[in-house]
């Protein structure tokens, strides 16, 4: 059995490794991946598999040719809030895998937003043709609820991901706090300049080391750098390229400051208290689903930005003082129900092996 893996990876986000890394873990042993990567060398090395470039044209379909399965997953695919190319690729991709016969698994997907027609109707249509779907949130499963489309929904895989040991913060003390931001266009130059004023205020009062956690070094980086120097007490910039180290990381502090969804996923698996700043649909429904306190970047949204750095900097004292983690009973349910999407894919593949073995 040889399954094609298509998703966001090799393109240097934590997230998406963490995704790829789950995806390889829950797939049955009997399953040879093949894995389109925007860097097949890194992705060889990292996971052991075998990989090759995400858009070679000829490479596709003689990757499609030689397989039994294509798993479209997980993450953010198929939505046209970033470009209106996603829709395109990935869509496209799994209605050519359909028309090849292969198997075609939509996996741990976030779907949405999908603001043209154009998306809808690719989407709609791969979906539909699709041999199993699952999804991580209820925003998602709401879209396949109005084209009528089956699909079962679960946390986030990366909610099972194993963690590994990460680079130990003993020259850090403790207690510490991460903080995990990504660029965007809410995020305004004046936004900013208020985060590092509350953090340099938070950092005063509680005394705390601060972890700077670029998820996408190429693109996060750069909000790490400029807040770093600000900043009055001890920090450390920690990038990791092994997402299950990365994961790991979040063994060694006590609270999240996050942006990035996965930040928030692995933070509040391994017992963080967290506050998220939302940015996107998948962070709102996130924050909702795990009671999460926070902000809203969208300018529309009622629960939007405060009016203050000193409003800013309460708010990140509260959940440090008197917020909670989630509770370990609710950590294991989470942790147990994002093992359906392991069982989607033993179902699915291994019929597909069993034919193949009886034929």
């Amino acid at each position: 059995m040889r399954a094609v893996l298509c998703g966001y990876y090799g393109m240097g986000n934590g997230g998406d490794e963490a995704l790829l890394a789950s995806l390889l873990q829950m797939l049955p042993a009997s399953v040879t991946p093949l894995v389109l990567s925007g860097n097949p060398a890194e992705t060889r090395q990292r996971y052991g598999v075998e990989a090759i470039p995400r858009k070679h044209p000829w490479g596709l379909l003689r990757a499609l040719r030689q397989s039994d399965a294509l798993i479209w997953g997980g993450g953010s695919l198929l939505q046209d809030a970033t470009s209106r190319q996603n829709p395109l690729y990935y869509g496209g991709l799994m209605i050519l895998a359909q028309g090849l016969g292969l198997k075609t698994i939509a996996w741990g997907q976030g779907i949405g937003p999908l603001n043209h027609a154009l998306s809808r109707a690719l989407g709609r249509y791969a979906l539909g043709h699709c041999d199993a779907i699952s999804v991580r949130d209820g925003g998602s499963l709401a879209w396949l609820e109005r084209w009528r489309i089956t699909a079962c929904q679960a946390p986030d895989p990366v909610w099972a991901l194993t963690a590994r040991p990460a680079p130990d913060l003993v020259n850090l003390p403790g207690p510490r706090v991460a903080v995990a931001l990504r660029p965007h266009a809410w995020l305004t130059g004046d936004r900013l300049e208020h985060v590092t004023q509350a953090l340099v205020n938070f950092q005063r009062v509680t005394q705390t080391a601060l972890v700077l956690v670029p998820f996408q070094p190429s693109k996060d980086l750069a909000i790490a750098d400029y807040i770093q120097p600000r900043l009055p007490g001890p920090s450390q910039i920690c990038t990791l390229a092994d997402p299950r180290q990365l994961k790991g990381l979040f063994r060694q502090v006590e609270m999240t400051l996050g942006m990035r969804f996965h930040a928030l996923i692995m933070a509040a698996a391994e017992g963080n208290r967290c506050f998220a700043l939302s940015y996107d649909p998948k962070v709102s429904h996130l924050m909702r689903e795990l009671n999460l306190p926070g902000f809203d970047l969208n300018p529309q949204a009622t629960d939007g930005w405060p009016g203050s750095v000193d409003a800013l900097t309460q708010a990140w004292l509260a959940v440090y003082h008197q917020g909670q983690p989630l509770s370990r009973d609710r950590r294991d349910q989470l942790f147990t129900q994002a093992l359906l999407h392991q069982t989607l894919l033993e179902r699915v593949l291994t019929d597909r092996a069993i034919q193949g073995d009886e034929a």
